[in-house]
């Protein structure tokens, strides 16, 4: 009799054991559920042109890099299309066509227009564009920065440097931008966001405008800078890319002066570049390219941002345009720049 009722206790434990496992209950421990498995998210950055010498491109480099590093499942590959734009769909059809890659990242305003002809023949490909703006793709991700205010703010500081008594400023009224090609986004904002900053301080202004041809041919952007300075230009925006440093020696040979895009250029050529408007790239890239590793990432949108949110500034802070800058013309500046920043200056962005 007892050894039945031992056989009966031990079976009433065993069952009571058993269910405390099964419940999470035993050593009063809740049982949680094990994570799931992440799953890979593989990255192309797809740059037209190459990394070095373009700020934009480093900076969107940058920004993918940081964010592919705070998640064990996402990689990055950094592929450079090169000069020759009738090789980037090309090039761009082949990263999708690997099927490689979760996204294809990439920035310039002509590259949604690639991705748009990629995407047709690969419909599960998503692509995600800085600098560019194309709506309504299902594909497509585009987010456009508003350039005009970008270019109206070195616009305003070049105006104030040829109205002003610098060394290099002379009585003539002429301001420079050499640009590396024609294209939408620089006829569009940048052209006429620079000629609206330099007017709003004199309206009287000239700007003489010249174009390379090419992102490199820094020789050319020399000669080009050189023949201005010749025709009256004290201060020139350059916007050419790896042929900016054309422009920057030439200004240095004739004690003149040059304006800075997309990035901080100061400590290129001190006292020569005395403004820089730049454009938050790594950040929003940054941003982007986590809410796609997270899955947030809504594609057929297109967005614009503007100085007021902070994607478009301008480096006031460097210890070295302070230096070089007189403070009245700084003051002039800061009210400017409080303007754009605080939106009580909207600068409208043309339709594409």
């Amino acid at each position: 009799m007892k050894k039945h009722i031992t056989a009966i206790k031990k079976v009433i434990i065993f069952t009571i054991l058993t269910a405390a496992l099964t419940l999470g209950i035993l050593g009063g421990c809740s049982k949680k559920e094990a994570p799931k498995a992440e799953e890979p998210y593989d990255i192309a950055v797809f740059i037209p042109g190459v990394v070095a010498g373009s700020p934009i491109y480093e900076m969107l480099v940058a920004g993918a890099e940081q964010a592919a590093a705070e998640y064990e499942q996402a990689g990055i590959k950094v592929v450079e299309g090169g000069f020759n734009q009738a090789e980037w769909e090309e090039k761009m059809t082949g990263l999708a066509a690997s099927g490689d890659y979760d996204l294809i990242l990439t920035s310039n305003p002509a590259m949604p227009f690639v991705c748009r002809e990629v995407a047709e023949s690969f419909p599960e490909q998503k692509f995600l564009n800085l600098d560019a703006y194309l709506a309504d793709h299902p594909q497509i991700h585009t987010v456009l920065y508003n350039q005009v205010e970008q270019a109206y703010m070195v616009g305003y500081l070049g105006g104030l440097i040829t109205t002003g008594d610098l060394p290099g400023a002379n009585p003539e009224l002429k301001v420079g931008l050499i640009a590396a090609q024609q294209y939408p986004a620089l006829d569009k904002m940048m052209r006429p966001g620079f000629e609206r900053g330099l007017h709003d301080v004199d309206a009287a202004i000239e700007v003489d405008f010249r174009v390379i041809g090419n992102w490199y041919d820094a020789g050319k952007a020399a000669d080009l800078a050189h023949s201005m300075f010749d025709a009256g230009v004290d201060v020139i925006l350059t916007i050419a890319g790896g042929a900016n440093q054309g422009v920057i020696n030439a200004a240095q040979e004739r004690g003149k002066y040059v304006l800075y895009f997309d990035a901080n250029g100061y400590a290129i050529a001190p006292g020569t570049i005395l403004g820089c408007a730049v454009l938050r790239q790594d950040r929003l890239t940054y941003e982007r390219v986590k809410m796609a590793v997270e899955g947030g990432l809504e594609f057929g949108v297109a967005q614009v941002v503007h100085a007021r949110e902070g994607y478009v500034d301008f480096v006031d802070d460097d210890p070295l345009y302070t230096e070089h800058v007189p403070e009245e013309i700084r003051v002039r500046m800061d009210a400017a720049l409080n303007a754009l920043r605080k939106g009580e200056l909207t600068l409208e962005v043309p339709s594409f």
